[in-house]
């Protein structure tokens, strides 16, 4: 009974405990004058040192790969479809295993008319973050179209949740912005009404990301940025009733684009307009450690409550000795790295 209440507790200061970024500092400027409308941003999780870049409305069916200076790789052209007014890009699984993709998100409608929206989805290819820069096509491009459950909407921000593969959106312009999901697995023939999840406690969001563990959401609006942190086995709308963490943004032209970096130790933003700054916030302390099951920086009670609550799991962080399942041997390695490392930050 003692130990279920502490893990309990622990669970609890898990989710009171905000991540600490430094204030941000620019890698590089963008370095081709074809992204000149910057709207979206995803990092390779594949690719090492390459982030995914297209441009907002009037531009062709592309996106962009760069490295994490700016610097252009490639220009790649999605065959078979069209850019209506591409807001948001993100990356993660889908329906072959082992694969990553590319989630496009044409959801932009400023005046509130079109009765769906689209969502497209291509396998990532490979790029070399030394390759010259080339054009190439991308062939095979799912589309996946949606609709609202309560009429058409604005939006520029859309995440892939690596955990669930579910698709969500989020809105802009109302006071509050309103998430919207797509449950996986999702049709690329029959249109999909998406289902209203819950509301963020503040609006005109304009783009967000999901951390490649599934366990802190960011989403940002043109001035203001916030993270949750999402506990093992929460529903992702269920963590924007938890507590929210003010994180920092550069001041930009317009600034929209947000993705974490491949390993989550950190956070890009981008902005539209010719040769802009790409900024990159880094997570204070340490990441990923061995023992960091939650990924929050520290080896604390809240990576037991975490080890706890889903023992016997088969999960990479948690089976620290590497012998395929989470069990006791582990939590002895867990305990062993925790009495070696700073318990709060």
């Amino acid at each position: 009974m003692t130990v279920s209440f502490l893990f309990l507790n622990a669970a609890a200061m898990a989710a009171d405990i905000c991540p600490q970024y430094s204030a941000g500092a620019s890698a590089g400027n963008l370095g081709s004058s074809l992204i000149n409308e910057a709207s979206g941003i995803a990092a390779s999780r594949k690719n090492a040192d390459v982030l995914w870049i297209h441009n907002d409305s009037g531009d062709s069916a592309r996106v962009f790969a760069v490295d994490r200076k700016g610097a252009l790789l490639g220009i790649y052209d999605l065959s078979g479809v069209s850019a209506r007014d591409w807001e948001d890009i993100a990356i993660g699984p889908g329906p072959i295993e082992g694969q990553d993709y590319l989630y496009i998100g044409d959801i932009g409608d400023n005046s509130g008319v079109y009765p769906y929206v689209t969502v497209y989805r291509a396998a990532e290819p490979s790029v070399d973050s030394d390759q010259t820069p080339a054009t190439f096509t991308l062939s095979g491009t799912d589309s996946i179209t949606l609709q609202y459950p309560d009429g058409p909407r604005d939006a520029e921000t859309l995440m892939l949740d690596p955990v669930t593969r579910d698709i969500y959106i989020i809105s802009k312009r109302t006071s509050y912005s309103r998430v919207y999901r797509a449950a996986y697995p999702h049709s690329t023939s029959a249109i999909t009404t998406l289902e209203y999840k819950c509301q963020l406690p503040w609006g005109w969001a304009v783009g967000g990301d999901i951390a490649p563990a599934g366990n802190i959401v960011i989403v940002r609006g043109y001035y203001n940025a916030s993270v949750w942190y999402r506990g093992q086995g929460t529903n992702l709308w269920d963590v924007f009733a938890g507590r929210q963490c003010s994180v920092p943004l550069k001041i930009e032209t317009q600034g929209e684009a947000v993705c974490f970096d491949a390993d989550g130790c950190g956070y890009f933003t981008i902005s539209e307009g010719l040769s802009q700054p790409l900024y990159y916030f880094s997570r204070q302390g340490r990441c990923n450690m061995t023992g960091d099951i939650i990924r929050n920086g520290v080896i604390d009670f809240s990576d037991f409550a975490a080890f706890a609550g889903g023992w016997p799991l088969e999960t990479e962080t948690a089976d620290l000795n590497k012998d395929g399942i989470a069990d006791f041997g582990d939590l002895s390695v867990l305990a062993d790295t925790w009495l070696e490392t700073e318990v709060w930050p």
